[in-house]
């Protein structure tokens, strides 16, 4: 502790950055941000700005900078944007995916995590590629290899069977769908790969919600995990989760 308290003395390391190490997390004016989530959990701490000022999104951005050395955002409109890249320092790194509605900051000095692993996002309609995306960017996060592959869904199988062999070279496949929600179905069908089904808010009329989705991928007759309607971050974080385990089991 006292190391910790002579670093703030000298200037080597700021409150925030002390508090994170002492209690595992940083106090912002927006709430606590988890620094030590990725070292406990495996997964980063993710920022949701939906619900969240975009000054507030703003400082909890820069505590997680500050303390970790990099930001995740999930849920971000243009006025969240704005207000986070207006704040962080000039030479971050800023990579935004606007139809996943994503902001992903990297200080200078941040090494990404990079594992011996792949995950596959797959979608069965254009409309389901934001949720899909959020899926991609929590993957990649953990530090996994992202294989994308989008507008497949099963009113033309032979658009998925087209990607068979990315699918088996996976080590776990994301597959977000919408309307019935058949395509996780089909997919744990046809491969040996745990598969994570993600229920879209698409659709027409009664069920088009989700709810026909999540009903479908409940009951589905072939073997996969589900996760809640649009829950892209969720389906992400699981995926790699699994990725980091094969990763370790592959170095063992």
């Amino acid at each position: 502790m006292r190391d910790i308290l002579d670093a703030v003395a000298s200037g080597d390391l700021s409150p925030a950055a002390a508090e994170a190490q002492l209690a595992g997390y940083a106090t912002t004016e927006a709430g606590r941000f988890d620094a030590a989530r990725e070292t406990r959990r495996g997964i980063p701490e993710a920022i949701l700005a939906e619900g969240k000022t975009p000054d507030e999104v703003a400082s909890m951005a820069l505590a997680a900078l500050e303390t970790t050395g990099r930001a995740l955002i999930t849920r971000a409109d243009d006025d969240h944007v704005t207000a986070v890249t207006d704040d962080v320092p000039a030479d971050a790194t800023v990579d935004r995916d606007e139809r996943a509605r994503t902001l992903v900051i990297r200080a200078p000095d941040f090494e990404p995590p990079d594992i011996d692993a792949r995950v596959a996002v797959v979608t069965a309609g254009t409309s389901d590629a934001a949720v899909g995306g959020e899926a991609a960017v929590l993957a990649r996060a953990v530090g996994a290899t992202v294989e994308r592959i989008d507008d497949v869904g099963v009113a033309h199988l032979g658009r998925i069977v087209d990607h068979l062999d990315t699918l088996r070279a996976a080590d776990v496949v994301v597959v977000a769908a919408g309307r019935e929600g058949a395509l996780p179905t089909v997919v744990a069908g046809l491969i040996d790969t745990p598969v994570i089904g993600v229920p879209v808010s698409t659709g027409y009329g009664h069920g088009g919600d989700g709810e026909a989705a999540i009903l479908g991928m409940l009951q589905s007759c072939t073997v996969l995990s589900v996760v809640n309607v649009d829950a892209g971050f969720t389906a992400g974080a699981q995926a790699g989760l699994v990725a980091r385990a094969v990763a370790s089991a592959r170095e063992e």
